[in-house]
């Protein structure tokens, strides 16, 4: 099950997204397909089918973006947070390897092409470091087998008008 959860930050550069494809990349590529229209035969016309093409992907984010954003909730920092590993945090971990590694919880809708580092709330890892502390042992299941990792550190992007 994919959870409706989303940092600030995430929420934002949704947003973003809809605006540029809905402000600029739509009109542009609408105008490049009346062009092609106006030319005449368009089953044979390369611009008009390729640009329709364009715009029918637009218009599917575009509607897919408008019905996500209604249906997230905007989890935002509080200090009741602080010292513990909860929805948003930035968790450095380290393995008996001597493997670091630093990684985000965040929504599913923030792990594609915005941040290597972001792993979704519902992924494994973050479900074995929820509510742990600074040098807690962490035991997580991969395909590979059983992995301990212990908590290095634990930090949160504060809200600027935070007074912490």
């Amino acid at each position: 099950m994919k959870s409706n959860l989303i940092t600030r930050s995430g929420h934002d550069l949704l947003v973003a997204e809809l605006q540029h494809l809905w402000r600029e990349e739509r009109p542009e590529i609408t105008k490049k397909v009346t062009w092609a229209a106006s030319l005449g035969d368009r089953s044979e016309n390369a611009d008009y089918q390729y640009n329709k093409q364009i715009l029918r992907k637009i218009d599917r984010r575009v509607r897919y973006l408008g019905k996500r954003l209604e249906e997230l909730k905007i989890i935002d920092f509080a200090p009741e947070q602080e010292g513990k590993v909860y929805f948003g945090a930035w968790v450095e971990i380290e393995n008996d390897d001597g493997e670091q590694k630093t990684v985000r919880i965040v929504g599913v809708d923030e792990i594609y092409d915005h941040h290597p580092q972001h792993i979704s709330i519902d992924s494994p890892m973050a479900r074995a470091l929820l509510s742990k502390q600074v040098d807690d042992e962490v035991e997580v299941i991969t395909p590979l087998g059983k992995k301990q990792w212990y908590i290095n550190s634990i930090r949160y992007e504060k809200p600027e008008n935070s007074a912490n």
